[in-house]
């Protein structure tokens, strides 16, 4: 679904496992983020391969960005991408 608003286009993604997830998390090494330390270097290790972290509440993360992520669970305790 395509929508013009104001002479700029959005256009709405249609859900699918391909864009639900990210990307299989192969990394063992963590890129620099503002909250939360590398899982990887404090002997942690993702549940799945799938999890990009895990939350101060103990949930799990497969946010695709940073931004946000674990902002509803006291923010991120682990990075694992």
């Amino acid at each position: 679904m395509t929508v013009a608003v104001a002479g700029v286009l959005f256009s709405a993604q249609t859900a699918s496992a391909s864009t639900s997830l990210p990307s299989k998390n192969t990394a063992h090494h963590c890129v620099r983020h503002t909250t939360g330390v590398c899982g990887w270097t404090h002997h942690q290790k993702p549940r799945d391969t799938y999890e990009t972290a895990k939350c101060k509440d103990a949930t799990l993360s497969y946010s695709r960005h940073s931004q946000g992520t674990c902002s509803h669970h006291h923010g991120v305790r682990y990075w694992f991408k």
